[in-house]
Order: structure tokens, then sequence, then C-alpha cells
């Protein structure tokens, strides 16, 4: 009788400490993930890699994303996920001119045809080119994928912004050190606007045109106050979305597969919705009323004439620095890659 109590006692013992085992290993890493972009259904591919990585770890990872800025706005993310007072972070190249010296590139315009081929190119990149990974660890962070952005239109209240000279003297938004040498170019205003001030700088003329793509146009509403889009423009890639060494040494090495085998199948999802999404979104906003004017061959031709040559300018800046010849290899490779 004593034997059958000791093993039903050592049974339960043995149940007890399964049980806090299973309930430590229970959403055992928590990663906050700081977002500029608001909560949108354009999103969703993020939303959906916080979801597997949940799925496939059992529930040790989860991952909370806080959306507009929440826990700190777009141009603050690289240092607080740097530092580690955030574990993720969604990162705009373009914000951090000084920082991130080579993935601003990748917002540079006129280099590349299409989001999709930016983004392939940024994919092959990180493959290629050690810079872009040293580069983020030198901040602080690790690349998990990248995020693809729609063509880029001007969105504004007036309707004549499909040609060099209607664009003259207007006040363009712009962001970064690159895009605004685009406009000056031709002799428009760069307005630097972050995205959530955009609907109200739209809306009180600090801007004359928006300069956004589709989706973005659609999920912030900005054919409420500015109907007219002319485009495309230019294409560049998105945001980054990287996460803090800190926070990737704390996790074990099966959860960090699992992250860097879904980031990749998150990037490819973009990558494979983007023209949909876009094009979905033209719809939206012409059923509500918005415009779509298309940017003559004949005038974007005459553009790239009368701007500089901005990634030959960002070679030269480089240059400068005492990074020429990284940079001018940086250079070449995206030019080849984007002629192919």
């Amino acid at each position: 009788m004593k034997m059958k109590l000791s093993y039903v006692l050592g049974a339960m013992t043995a149940l007890s400490v399964l049980g806090a085992a299973s309930a430590a290993t229970a959403q055992e890493f928590k990663l906050r993930y700081a977002h500029y972009l608001a909560d949108t259904p354009f999103l969703q591919v993020e939303r959906d890699f916080a979801a597997a990585v949940a799925e496939r770890s059992g529930g040790r990872v989860a991952i909370e994303i806080t959306y507009a800025g929440g826990l700190g706005a777009g141009p603050e993310l690289l240092q607080l996920a740097g530092r580690g007072a955030v574990d993720m972070a969604a990162l705009v190249p373009g914000y951090f001119a000084d920082q991130l010296l080579y993935w601003r590139t990748f917002q540079i315009p006129f280099v590349f045809k299409s989001p999709t081929q930016a983004l392939k190119i940024s994919f092959s990149a990180v493959d290629d080119l050690p810079v872009f990974s040293e580069e983020l660890a030198t901040n602080g962070v690790k690349y998990l994928f990248h995020q693809p952005l729609g063509d880029y239109y001007f969105t504004g209240k007036n309707p004549s912004c499909d040609t060099v000279d209607a664009l003259k003297g207007k006040k363009l938004r712009s962001f970064g050190a690159d895009i605004p040498q685009l406009m000056t170019g031709i002799g428009a205003v760069p307005v630097t606007v972050p995205v959530p001030e955009l609907y109200e700088a739209l809306q009180r003329d600090a801007i004359d045109y928006s300069t956004i793509n589709r989706g973005n146009v659609l999920a912030n509403k900005y054919y409420e106050v500015a109907p007219n889009n002319c485009g495309p423009v230019f294409s560049i890639a998105g945001h980054l979305i990287v996460i803090s060494e800190r926070a990737w040494a704390r996790l074990p090495a099966d959860i960090q597969t699992i992250m860097t085998e879904e980031a990749r199948k998150a990037g490819e999802a973009y990558m494979a919705a983007i023209d949909a999404a876009e094009n979905d979104a033209q719809k939206q906003i012409e059923a509500m009323g918005g415009t779509f004017k298309p940017i003559p061959k004949a005038e974007l031709d005459k553009w790239r004439e009368m701007a500089p040559d901005v990634l030959q300018v960002w070679v030269d800046g480089m240059t400068a620095k005492g990074q020429g010849e990284k940079a001018a290899e940086v250079a070449k490779y995206l030019r080849d890659k984007a002629a192919e």
C-alpha cells in the first residue's frame, strides 16, 4: 500500500513538474515590435509573420506590435531598437540618412523600375554584399525582412500634377536626404512631413502634394482632402523589419531559425501581394471620388535630365567620407541588377 501511495505521489509530482515546465515555456519570449504606421490591412503580412512565429514556437514567442508610433516616432526607432528599448522595429531607411548610409540607397528615386524589382534586389544584396548586414549590426539591430512600397504618386487638391512645369514651385512632401534632390532639380520645394501628419498637411495646404504610394493614400484617407493623383513617379523599397541584437541574443537557436525562415516567407509574401494590393487600393480610391492621371514618359524623361543622378551624388558623398570604393561597388551592383 505504501509502495502504491509512493508511486501515486511520485507520478503527481512528475506531472506537476511537467505542468510547471509547460507554463514556463508559454510566452517565454515577449518581443515588443514598434511600428511607425497605423494598423491597416496593408500590414497584414507583418501580422502573419508574428502569428507564424508564435505558432511554430509552440507559443514560446509572442510578438506584440504597437502601431502609430506608440513606442516611439519613426525617426526614433533605430536608436530605440539599437539600445534594446524595443525588441523589434519597422525602420524607414530614408529617415536615418546619417546612420544607414548604405540601406538608404533602396530609397533613392529613379534607380528601380518597380516595387517588386526593388525588393528582389534588396533580398539579393543582403546575401551578396556584407556591408548591409554590417551596417545594421553597427547600429545594434539585425535584418529580418524588407517591406515593398507601391509606386509613388503625387496626391493633392489640384489635378495639374502630371508635368514638370506644373510642379515647379509646388510644395512636395519629402523625406530623407535623397528624395529632396529630385524635387529641387525641377524647381519644386521639398517639405519633410511624416506619414501621420500628411492628412493635416494636405488639408491645411502646408504642402501641395503628398508623395506616397496608393495603399497609404487609401489607408490614411488622403483622398478625402486631396482627391487628385498623378503617377507613378518613382519606385523605392519600403521599411525594414529588424530585431534588436540584444533581443536576438536572448533567443535560443531553434527560435532564431524559425524567425529567419518566417522572415524570408514574409518578404516573399509581401512581394507577391504588392501589385494586387496597390491596384485594388486605386479602385477603392476611385470609387470614393478620387482620380488618377498618368505622368507621360516624356515628362519623366525630362525630369531625369533636369534632376541630378542622386545615386551618383550619394557615391560622391560617401567618397568624401572615405568610403568611395565600397559605395561605388554598391552603386554598380544596384545599377547592374536594375538593368537585368
